[in-house]
């Protein structure tokens, strides 16, 4: 049985090579981690003498085929939980993702399935994240960033990028919630940042680092 903290690397690791088709350093890990590089170091030699990582000193490292399955398991019951937590027990969704840090860790395969299906077998978070299924797949998905409309495109928020409760407190502020259909009425070429308008004709102007952590889809 692995440790929290083994599976969280591993799913730090997983996340972390979704960005990129080349090793994860060491150093993007401990930045992900928010932790020593040294200790990092001595995680990843015991991740790789467990099988679960391919760790190549000064290179970085990779998942295994082990190490993939128990990474994607871990993430499946994260955002079962999540689930679980706004649409049953009433949280916001700026307040389960620490909760289902948790929770994640409980080594039950069984309660995970019939998790699953009281809630309906749910194909997305409350963040808009694909679940993967019991065997591992995600659901296709055609997100794109705001930030990618062009003007006089229109789209509907589906998920974001950034988990924090900040950004989530401040998307609440701006009703830019989930469900919510925007149009692109203007583009700053100078720094990125955007005016977008919503169905009753309010202008909400936002931060090109506030509009690439907003996933919408037509």
């Amino acid at each position: 049985m692995n440790s929290f903290t083994e599976e969280n690397y591993l799913k730090a690791i997983y996340k972390l090579s979704e960005r990129t088709e080349e090793m994860v350093s060491t150093n993007a890990i401990s930045e992900e981690m928010n932790t020593r590089a040294a200790s990092v170091t001595d995680m990843l030699k015991k991740l790789s003498e467990k099988g679960l990582i391919n760790y190549v000193k000064y290179q970085g490292v990779s998942l295994t085929s082990q190490g993939k399955v128990t990474a994607v398991n871990i993430i499946r019951k994260h955002r079962l939980w999540e689930v679980f937590l706004v649409n049953k027990l009433d949280f916001g969704w700026d307040e389960v993702h620490d909760i289902a840090e948790e929770l994640e860790h409980i080594n039950s395969e069984k309660l995970v399935d019939r998790l699953d299906e009281f809630l309906g077998c749910p194909q997305f978070d409350p963040h808009g994240d694909p679940i993967p299924t019991k065997t591992g797949k995600f659901r296709e998905h055609d997100f794109i960033k705001l930030s990618k409309l062009e003007r006089g495109e229109s789209g509907v928020i589906s998920g974001v990028s950034d988990h924090s409760s900040t950004f989530l407190h401040y998307l609440e502020r701006l009703n830019m919630v989930l469900g919510k259909r925007i149009s692109m009425v203007e583009r700053n070429e100078y720094d990125g940042s955007v005016v977008v308008e919503d169905g009753g004709g309010s202008k909400i102007y936002l931060s090109k680092e506030v509009s690439n952590n907003i996933l919408v889809t037509s």
